[in-house]
This record gives C-alpha cells, sequence and structure tokens, in this order.
C-alpha cells in the first residue's frame, strides 16, 4: 500500500516520457521532452526533505525517492540541464535522440534520489545504455566503433558494482546506502572501483575521450553532464573521507589537462577537461570535510552548467563548418560571433574568473584542500587551474575563432540551439553574482565567502601569469592533426586478437554446428519421405535446400541449448 503523500519518483517520470515520445507527431516530441523535463525539475523541488518513496518488489523493499540535501542539489541541476539541453536540441527531429537523452535523464535522476544499492544500480545500468546510443546515433563507422568500447567498459564497471554489492550482502550489509569507513573489506572496494570507473578515474578514463568526441552534436551535450557526475554523487554519498580519492582526484586534475593542451579535437579538449575538473570533485570527495563536501557538490553543480555551454559551443561549431579540429578551423570570430561570446562565458566560468560560477566552486575546494593542511594538493589543483584558463580559455577560442582562418566557412544556426546557449549562459554569470542561490542548496551549513581579498588577488595573479605564458609561447603549441595515445592503447592493441578468439572462433564453432545438424536433419527427412533414400546416399531423394531446412535447425539448437539450461538451473547438471 503506498501511502497518499508518497512523492512521485521524478526520474520515473522523464523515464515515462521516453518511452511516450516516440509515439508522438513529430511537431509535438520537442515540446513534449520540455514538458516531461519541466515536471521533473518541479518534482525535484517540491518533494520534500525526508520523503521517502518504496515500492515493494518479491522479498525486496526498493527506495525510489529518498530525498534530502545532497540528493536535492543533484537532482535539481540534473532536471535543469535537461531542460537546457532540450531547447539546445528543439530543432532535433530523431525520435531514437530523443527518447535515449530523457531515458538518460530520467536514469541519471534516479541515480540521485535512490535510496538502495539495487535501485540506484539498475539506474546505474539504464544510463549506460541511454548513453551509447547517443554516440551510435551519429551513424559514423568511428562512432560505431567507440559506442561499442563505451558500452563494454561501462558493463564492465557495471559488474564491478554489482559484484561490490552481492559481496557486502554476502558478508552482512543491507541493500540501504550507507556511508563506508575506509577499510579493507572487499564488497566496498569493488563498488569504489566501479564508482571510479564512471567517473573517469585514471586509468579507467580513456573511454571518455574516446567516446564524447564521437556522440551526435546534441548528444554530447547530455553526456557532459550525467554519467561523471552521477559518479561524483555515489563518491559524495558512500565514500567521503577516502584518501585514495585526494590522490587519484589531484591526480586527475593534472593529467586531463596535459592532455587537453595537446589535444587538437575541439570536443577531445573539451572531454580531457572532464576528466580534470571531476578531480576536483573526487578531491574534494577524498578531503572529506564539510567544506570539502560542500566544494565538491558545488563544484559539480557549477561544472554540469559550463561544461554543457562549452559542448554546446563547440556542437554549435561543428553544426555551423562541419569541422571539428582546431588545425582545420580558424577565422571564426566575424561569422560566429555570437557563439564565441557564449563560449567565453562557459571559459570564463570553467578558468575560474571571478563573477562566473566555476569561481565560487572551485575556489571552495582549494580552500577545502588549505585548511585540512594539504599543501601539496592545493599547489597541484591551483597548477591545474592555470592549465586549464591555457588551454580552454585561451587556446581553443584563439586558434578556431582568431586564428588565420583555413578555409572552413560558418553556415546558419537553428535559432533554439542560440537560446539554449544563451540560458546556460546566463546562469553561469548568474550563480557567479550571487553565489547564496546555490550555497543555501549544499548538505552542510555554508560559511564560506568566495569574494575576499586574498582569493581575488590571488586568482588575478594566476589568470595573469597564465595569459603571458599562453602568448609567449602560441606559436608552439600551434595545433596538429595528430593522434594522442593515451591508456585505452591498451584495450584497442588487442581487439583483434580478442575478436578472433571470442567473438569468431564462437562465430565458427555454431556455424560448424549449425552445418552438422542441418546434414542431420536433412538427410532425417530424407529417410522420412524414402527409408530406401539412406542406402542410395540420398540420390533419389529431393535435393538440399538450406532455406528449407535452416528454421528446423535453428530450432533445433536453441531447444538443446534451452534444455541444458533448464538442468543447470535445477542443478541436475
Amino acid at each position: 500500500m503506498i501511502p497518499a503523500n508518497a512523492p512521485i519518483p521524478p526520474g520515473l517520470v522523464a523515464v515515462a516520457g521516453a518511452v511516450l515520445v516516440p509515439f508522438l507527431p513529430r511537431r509535438l516530441r520537442s515540446p513534449a521532452f520540455l514538458f516531461f523535463c519541466l515536471l521533473a525539475l518541479a518534482l525535484v523541488f517540491s518533494i520534500p526533505d525526508g520523503a521517502v518513496r518504496t515500492l515493494r518488489v518479491m522479498d525486496y523493499t526498493l527506495v525510489l525517492v529518498r530525498m534530502d540535501a545532497l540528493s536535492r542539489v543533484f537532482g535539481i541541476i540534473f532536471a535543469l540541464i535537461a531542460l537546457a539541453g532540450g531547447i539546445y536540441a528543439f530543432h532535433l527531429k530523431d525520435a531514437g535522440q530523443q527518447s535515449a537523452a530523457l531515458l538518460y535523464a530520467g536514469s541519471g535522476l534516479g541515480v540521485v534520489l535512490a535510496g538502495d544499492l539495487l535501485t540506484l544500480l539498475i539506474f546505474w545500468e539504464i544510463m549506460a545504455l541511454a548513453s551509447t546510443y547517443l554516440v551510435w546515433a551519429r551513424r559514423t563507422s568511428e562512432s560505431e566503433s567507440a559506442g561499442t568500447r563505451y558500452l563494454l567498459v561501462h558493463v564492465f564497471g557495471g559488474g564491478l558494482l554489482f559484484a561490490g554489492i552481492l559481496v557486502h550482502l554476502s558478508q552482512g550489509g543491507s541493500l540501504g546506502i550507507i556511508r563506508f569507513a575506509p577499510g579493507t573489506a572487499l564488497g566496498p572496494w569493488l563498488m569504489l572501483a566501479g564508482i571510479a570507473l564512471s567517473a573517469a578515474c585514471p586509468p579507467l578514463h580513456a573511454w571518455l575521450p574516446d567516446a564524447y568526441p564521437k556522440a551526435t552534436v546534441t548528444g554530447a551535450v547530455f553526456m557532459s553532464a550525467f554519467t561523471t557526475q552521477a559518479a561524483v554523487y555515489v563518491l559524495l554519498r558512500v565514500f567521503p573521507g577516502w584518501k585514495i580519492l585526494l590522490v587519484l582526484g589531484v591526480m586527475m586534475t593534472l593529467y586531463g589537462v596535459a592532455y587537453a593542451i595537446l589535444a587538437d579535437d575541439i570536443r577531445g579538449v573539451l572531454a580531457y577537461h572532464i576528466v580534470s575538473q571531476v578531480g576536483f570533485m573526487v578531491a574534494g570527495a577524498g578531503i572529506g570535510t564539510d567544506l570539502g563536501i560542500n566544494g565538491s557538490a558545488a563544484h559539480a553543480y557549477s561544472h554540469i552548467l559550463y561544461k554543457a555551454l562549452l559542448f554546446m559551443a563547440a556542437g554549435a561549431v561543428i553544426e555551423a563548418t562541419g569541422r571539428s579540429k582546431l588545425s582545420e578551423l580558424g577565422g571564426l570570430a566575424r561569422s560566429m560571433p555570437k557563439t564565441l561570446a557564449l563560449y567565453m562565458i562557459a571559459a570564463f566560468s570553467i578558468s575560474g574568473v571571478p563573477l562566473f560560477n566555476g569561481f565560487i566552486s572551485k575556489s571552495m575546494v582549494l580552500s577545502a584542500a588549505k585548511e585540512a593542511h594539504l599543501p601539496l594538493a592545493w599547489a597541484l589543483m591551483t597548477l591545474a587551474s592555470a592549465g586549464t584558463f591555457f588551454s580552454v580559455g585561451l587556446k581553443l577560442p584563439y586558434y578556431a575563432w582568431f586564428a588565420k582562418p583555413r578555409g572552413a566557412k560558418a553556415g546558419p544556426l537553428p535559432r533554439n540551439m542560440e537560446m539554449g546557449m544563451g540560458l546556460v549562459a546566463l546562469l553561469c554569470i548568474g550563480y557567479g553574482l550571487a553565489p547564496g542561490l546555490l550555497y543555501r542548496f549544499l548538505p552542510h551549513a555554508v560559511s564560506y565567502k568566495p569574494y575576499t581579498v586574498s582569493h581575488l588577488v590571488e586568482a588575478v595573479i594566476l589568470l595573469s601569469l597564465t595569459f603571458l605564458a599562453f602568448w609567449l609561447l602560441k606559436s608552439l603549441i600551434k595545433p596538429k592533426e595528430k593522434a594522442l595515445l593515451d591508456l585505452d592503447w591498451f584495450y584497442r592493441r588487442p581487439a583483434g586478437a580478442a575478436r578472433r578468439i571470442f567473438v569468431d572462433g564462437p562465430g565458427s564453432v555454431f556455424d560448424w554446428t549449425e552445418r552438422t545438424v542441418a546434414e542431420i536433419v536433412r538427410k532425417a527427412a530424407a529417410f522420412g519421405r524414402n527409408p530406401a533414400s539412406v542406402l542410395t546416399r540420398g540420390k533419389a531423394g529431393a535435393p538440399y535446400s538450406p532455406d528449407l531446412y535452416r528454421p528446423m535447425t535453428q530450432a533445433l539448437i536453441i531447444l538443446v541449448l534451452a534444455f541444458f539450461i533448464v538442468l543447470a538451473l535445477l542443478g541436475l547438471i
């Protein structure tokens, strides 16, 4: 019996929309997309703290909604960016992409509102499937391969998470989502490995810069918002204070920046900066103090906004020019001034420029490192901040918009793309000017003041020195078309051998089995028509027709396999 005041799960509302949208007339799909996002956002705001919605399934009670401050801040930004992404993609007529994006957003909301590990796992796997489609939907050979690798990696990560849950339950744990203390228990470590993969923690990160640049223009916007940030939410919820996260987070900030400086594809640059920026959040979770957790949650909120805007602007360049590499762009300032202005708002935000939203959140993580007496972590993350401004704030816009033109000509953009970018840009500026609008939703009480003299002086000095370094080095970092060698080499290189062993090999065995069984069926059929044909090796019978016997062969194989599966389930073999 469901209580009368039980909240409606916002994630399931979006999932229901994903199911309904493909059946609507084309002209109603985009408005319906926005409607379901608005409804989910309204529900996130309306559900009071402490509210719970459960569902009884066999012997398990699934907690579909358990609302508190941490869930609310992630729920708000997930629903909000889905709405902005829907505006950006309003011109899209592909029902598959629209449904997948809405399913992706709904499952992300399901993760951050889940009150038990099984519910979290279910929505976690739906996220992986929905986001894979957004890569495949570009319908190129590169996106097909990248999407397959992306799916396999996330299936592996989901397997680690599931294995950790099973081990945890076998050791007397419950399905409830709890905060694990750092220790040696195998279950939490397996869960942490699965979550770290989705957070793109090196060396488990290469799936992100491999897949995101190959997704559709609109799909990459949604992908930049949900998967890694859902992982950050779980780290804050379940693993705060684990020092391994501090080490991983600091390493991520530098690793992502280094590769972003080298990358040529504009969405590749931004993808590596997801690794870097998520590193600040992972480090905040590792610090584990109230300020560290607040800083990580606030930076996740800010990151979703400015990173979506960066991918929107990069997508606008690809949409208008058909090109995605810095080595092929240049001279777009005159033909795409609005996109440049909107891009720079996001670039200033991610770089931590005062008055933009990145400043009010990134400085909180850095201050948490200072308060926790972690000077090395603070220094390395500050260095990573300089690298962010160097690559995203200076290098990318310079070579895409101001450098010598390389033949790229910009066509017109759908008006809704500019409207979607404009909405997110206003939010980046609004939260930067009024930090309290964000701080009031954070999980712990906030006394932090971002606009102090020391914070402003540090920011101005860092940005000025970075600008000077770029100006002196810009001729040395001129983008060139090249392939970056990352850790995905370790699974790309043996891919051919793995295919021969695990795909072609079993396929050959199945083909041989099918031919053999087909021959047996043929002879049995011939014997049924004329028993004497066996003595004449079938010469008097009708000629063998593969099309006639193939359905019988496949049915026989399936029946035999089903028989042995049933025996295995009954414990007879």
